[in-house]
């Protein structure tokens, strides 16, 4: 991959490379793919209000009664032994 970058910034990654004892190659692939991960990871998560987190913790501890269509799946399933 090749970056076209200004040259104070390229001085600027390349002093913090130096500064952590590695080359800029291995610096910017480092910081780079830590940044991705940090992407995909806050993409991926759930995200809910407060009000919405308590919401769901109140369904989870207080679940509504099944419904006809909830009690019919149940009763389809194989029975474990």
């Amino acid at each position: 991959m090749s970056l076209r970058i200004r040259p104070e910034q390229k001085a600027l990654l390349a002093r913090a490379a130096a500064l952590k004892h590695t080359d800029l190659t291995t610096f910017v692939t480092r910081s780079a793919l830590r940044e991705a991960e940090n992407v995909i990871e806050e993409a991926e998560r759930t995200k809910l209000s407060e009000r919405d987190s308590l919401l769901v913790l109140d369904l989870l501890e207080n679940p509504p009664p099944a419904n006809a269509k909830l009690r019919a799946a149940i009763a389809a399933m194989p029975k474990l032994a």
